[in-house]
This record gives structure tokens, C-alpha cells and sequence, in this order.
């Protein structure tokens, strides 16, 4: 058992087991049998490559014997810092197959993100491409070879210059190699947060196998599908829920975006026949402005899912109008749970909630500042425990402590409340609620009234410190045409019938929203460029 990673107690594993949700399959099998069946089905398309599944697989055994060549041996962790390329996959199965394990950084890190990684990991080998989006990923590995002692190798996509080019490697005769365990880590993913640097993700080959089948199946993803990987494929959304995993375990066609910029994916989807996509509010909001420049036929697209954070109603209200496509709200995390609101839900249900557990056997709490019961239907957190829910975070014994309940639950920090149906409604995070001199105002609620407004494009509403009242609502707008003025808005919150605590302190008209690298608000980073301005 890999040191640092805490396993289900065995009464769980042996009840995920015993229900099937724990199939004792590795990754690694979710392509090779989808190669034995259909090897002449097209399994990936990048920039420069339509790699069927016979061709994937074969790439997948190549590099495996290659690492293994290199003495990178199963239980060794490899950092991938990849952007959304065919070589992602071929080295992600590589890994699986070998019992190495990848640890999925983002392509935006940079040198201090990168090097915490490396060392809480203690990566063996950094996975890079020569350069991404004008940046030159070999200057940021020289640093690192520096910083990190157990790096050992460094693997480019592209020019390798000094270092190994990772095609070298693709090269090597495939050779017979032991299965790995399914209970064994089979990766390690990224939290996400606006703060600190990120802590790791252990998942199982037998839980993430779960993960991204279970949510093929909910999804709807078949041989016919073709998923467009638009958000970076190092996060679990677009990776696994179901993602390029699932699709390629229902035989369907993964197609790599460079960018999710509407420039960059709409033209793939009417190229490439998309059926379906995934993204976040931001970019949802985006391709819903794009779709009047006419630049693609997007008829093909049956499905976009949206997670990340809450898609609000009056934005998700016009997914299907505007891009011709049914929505899936998603709500989940890479620590496990996931929601998905259901192809035969009702619109109203589909508008307005994250969807409802994927699993018979994950197990809410909802629960209050003092981890008791909240009533039905009341807001309150939620805390999770099932069969593809971590049980502990990646050698973080004194975050863990706080992090879960002595019975296993996860503590997810996200205010949300519970509909007869099952369905989630998210109501933002126990951080996200202003305190206005003892008031406690919930940003989410403010935020969806006030994005009814004509003149309101997006918003974001923000605590700033206040010496009388301990903090301050500031509403930062982006604007639809001319900008509202303070008095507008709040008119329109006091026919919307909000309490007079609730009404922005302040309104500032921004271009943009500093944001995380899920391209969630980073509302800390917000306030804190708000206090700079107005001490300037």
C-alpha cells in the first residue's frame, strides 16, 4: 500500500465489492478491452494525430516498456504537466498499466506549484511539452531538477533539447508486465481552492474505474459519442466525469481543444461531429455570446455538461435555445462524489439544481456549524462518504483531522440543501457568506438576483474589510452595455424581495474576474485587488 494513502476500512470495500460498484478492473483494461473489440474504431484526435484504439493501446504498452526501461517501477509517481494532447492519454494508460502513478498538474503552474509537487510527491520523472501557449516548460524543469532531488527524469512532448523526448520512449518492445492491484492508487489529483497550494487526490484504479463508467452510463456515452476535451484533461471533470475515460471505455471518439476558446472548439465541433462537451460557468457564458458570431455549425452538439462551480439559472436557461443542445448540470469534486442531473429530469429541475448523487451508496450528511442534522430542505454543509470518495488526502495528517469526521466523512465545505427528488441545490461555500456586522449574506443567493438584471453580463459579490462592520458587500459587475449604478441594482434586489442586509455596500465595474485554474471566481484574489485600489 502506497505510504501516505488511506484506504476504505474493509467492510466498506468489501460492501463496494459485493454491490459492484468495485469491479476489480484496472485502467489500464477500459482501453485494452476496448482495443480487442473495436481496434479500428477512432479512439483520439489531437493537432496532429487520429490514433485508432489499436494504435492507442499499442503506444500505451510502448511507453510502459519505456518507463520501465528507464527503472521507473510501479508504485513510482511521475509529475504530468501536459496540455491537451494525444500523448496524455498514451502516457496515462502507459502508467496504469505499469503501476506507476501520475500526479495531474495543470499546464498553468508554475515554479512554485510545480516544485511543492514534486516534493510532497516525491516524483521520480517530470512529464512536460517543449513549450505551451508561448511558455518554455525546459526552463521551468531546469529550475525544478534544482529544487527537487528525487526528480530523476525529464520527459518533453516535442524538442527535447537536453533532456529525453518522450517519443524516444514509444519506441521500446512491449514486454509482459504485472497487473496492478484495482485497490492500489492509481493516480493522484489536485485540490481545488483560491488558496495555498494544492494537496493531492489518491484514487484507486477500482474507485476511478467506477467514477468514469458509472458516468458514461449516466451520461448517455456510447460508441456514437465524441466527447471535445475543452477544459485542461489534468482535472477530473473532463478527465473522468465521464470525460476521456469513460468515453473511451464506451468506444466513443476523444477529441483534444488546444484551448476551450470558442475560436479554438467551436470550429472542432463542426469538423469533428462533437456530441458532447463539458465546461465551466465562465466559459459556458462565453460560448452563449459566441454563438451569434456564426463562425460554426454546432448542430451536432446533443449535450453540454456544466460543473465547476454553480451554473446560475438565468445562464443555464439559455443553453438549450442558444447552442441547440440539452444541458447536465454537474456538481462534484475531485475528492469523489459527483451529481448529475438526469437526461429525463424536468426542465425545472435541470435549470435550477446540480443533480442528484451518482451511486445508490453515497452517503450525505447535510449538516451545521455544529456537524449536526439540519431539517429537510434547509441549507447547510454537506459531508460525503462512499465508493469513490477519498478517505484521506495525500500525506496530510493534521489537514486530514480536520478534513473528515471520525466516521469517514468527507467535510466538502459546500453550503447546499436537499430537494425531496435527491437533487442538490449548491448554495455556495462556508466561506462564501459575508459577515455584515452579524448578518451573514450569502453570495450565491445576491449573485442570482442580480444576474436577472439587463445590464448585468456577470457578477461577483465580495466581502472587504470595514473597520465598523467587520466587512462590507462589494458587487463587482461585468456589464452588458452601460453599466448599472448602485441604486439600480439594489432597486432590483428590493423587488426581488431581499432582505435590506443583503443589498451591496458597494458596485465596481470590472472587465474580468481574477480566476482559479478550474476557472472558478478566485473571489480572496478579488477583494484583495479591491482593498489595493482603494488604498491607492
Amino acid at each position: 500500500m502506497l505510504d501516505g494513502f488511506t484506504p476504505w476500512p474493509e467492510e466498506f470495500a468489501a460492501r463496494y465489492r459485493g454491490r459492484g460498484h468495485w469491479q476489480g478492473r484496472t485502467l489500464g483494461s477500459l482501453l485494452r478491452d476496448r482495443a480487442a473489440d473495436s481496434p479500428d474504431l477512432l479512439a483520439v484526435v489531437d493537432a496532429h494525430r487520429r490514433w485508432t484504439y489499436r494504435e492507442l493501446d499499442r503506444r500505451a504498452d510502448r511507453l510502459a516498456a519505456g518507463l520501465d526501461g528507464l527503472g521507473i517501477r510501479a508504485g513510482d509517481r511521475v509529475l504530468v504537466q501536459l496540455p491537451n494532447v494525444a500523448e496524455f492519454l498514451a502516457l496515462a494508460f502507459a502508467c496504469f498499466r505499469l503501476g506507476a502513478i501520475p500526479v495531474l498538474a495543470l499546464p498553468a503552474h508554475r515554479e512554485a506549484e510545480i516544485t511543492h509537487l514534486a516534493r510532497l510527491a516525491e516524483a521520480v520523472a517530470y512529464v512536460i511539452p517543449d513549450t505551451h501557449l508561448g511558455y518554455d516548460h525546459r526552463e521551468l524543469a531546469r529550475t525544478l531538477l534544482d529544487r527537487a532531488p528525487s526528480v530523476r527524469h525529464v520527459l518533453v512532448v516535442g524538442e527535447p533539447q537536453e533532456f529525453t523526448a518522450l517519443a524516444d520512449l514509444a519506441g521500446a518492445e512491449p514486454r509482459a508486465l504485472p497487473e496492478p492491484d484495482p485497490s492500489e492508487v492509481a493516480l493522484l489529483l489536485l485540490s481545488g481552492g483560491t488558496t495555498g497550494l494544492p494537496k493531492l487526490i489518491p484514487r484507486t484504479h477500482a474507485d476511478y474505474v467506477y467514477n468514469a463508467t458509472a458516468s458514461a452510463e449516466v451520461t448517455g456515452i456510447d460508441t456514437d459519442s465524441r466527447y471535445l476535451v475543452a477544459l485542461p484533461i489534468a482535472h477530473n471533470f473532463p478527465l473522468a466525469c465521464p470525460g476521456a475515460l469513460g468515453t473511451l471505455h464506451a468506444g466513443g471518439t476523444v477529441v483534444m481543444a488546444p484551448t476551450p476558446s470558442p475560436d479554438d472548439a467551436f470550429p472542432l465541433i463542426e469538423r469533428e461531429r462533437i456530441t458532447v462537451t463539458a465546461l465551466v460557468p465562465p466559459l459556458a457564458l462565453l460560448w452563449l455570446e459566441a454563438a451569434d458570431w456564426g463562425i460554426a455549425d454546432l448542430s451536432s452538439l446533443r449535450l453540454l455538461q456544466v460543473g465547476g462551480a454553480r451554473l446560475k439559472p438565468a445562464t443555464a436557461a439559455q443553453i438549450e435555445p442558444v447552442l441547440g443542445c440539452r444541458l447536465q448540470q454537474v456538481f462534484g469534486m475531485a475528492e469523489g462524489l459527483l451529481n448529475f442531473t438526469r437526461p429525463d429530469d424536468p426542465d425545472d429541475l435541470v435549470l435550477e439544481t446540480q443533480g442528484r448523487p451518482l451511486c445508490a451508496d453515497d452517503e450525505l450528511r447535510i449538516v451545521d456549524a455544529d456537524d449536526r442534522p439540519v431539517a429537510p430542505g434547509d441549507v447547510g454543509e454537506l459531508h460525503v462518504r462512499g465508493p469513490y470518495t477519498l478517505r484521506g488526502y495525500y500525506r496530510a495528517d493534521e489537514h486530514n483531522r480536520a478534513a473528515f469526521t471520525p466516521d469517514g466523512y468527507y467535510r466538502s465545505g459546500d453550503l447546499v440543501r436537499q430537494l425531496p427528488s435527491g437533487h442538490l441545490v449548491v448554495e455556495g461555500r462556508i466561506k462564501d457568506v459575508i459577515n455584515r456586522g452579524g448578518d451573514k449574506i450569502p453570495v450565491e443567493e445576491v449573485e442570482n438576483h442580480l444576474l436577472t438584471h439587463p445590464a448585468v453580463h456577470d457578477i461577483a459579490l465580495v466581502g472587504i474589510p470595514d473597520d465598523a462592520l467587520g466587512e462590507r458587500s462589494c458587487a463587482c459587475v461585468i456589464a452588458h452595455g452601460t453599466p448599472p449604478t448602485r441604486a439600480e441594482l439594489n432597486a432590483h434586489l428590493v423587488a426581488s424581495g431581499l432582505a435590506a442586509f443583503k443589498l451591496p455596500d458597494r458596485v465596481r465595474v470590472v472587465e474580468d474576474f481574477p480566476r482559479t485554474a478550474l476557472g472558478k471566481v478566485n473571489r480572496r484574489a478579488l477583494a484583495a485587488l479591491l482593498v489595493e485600489r482603494a488604498s491607492v
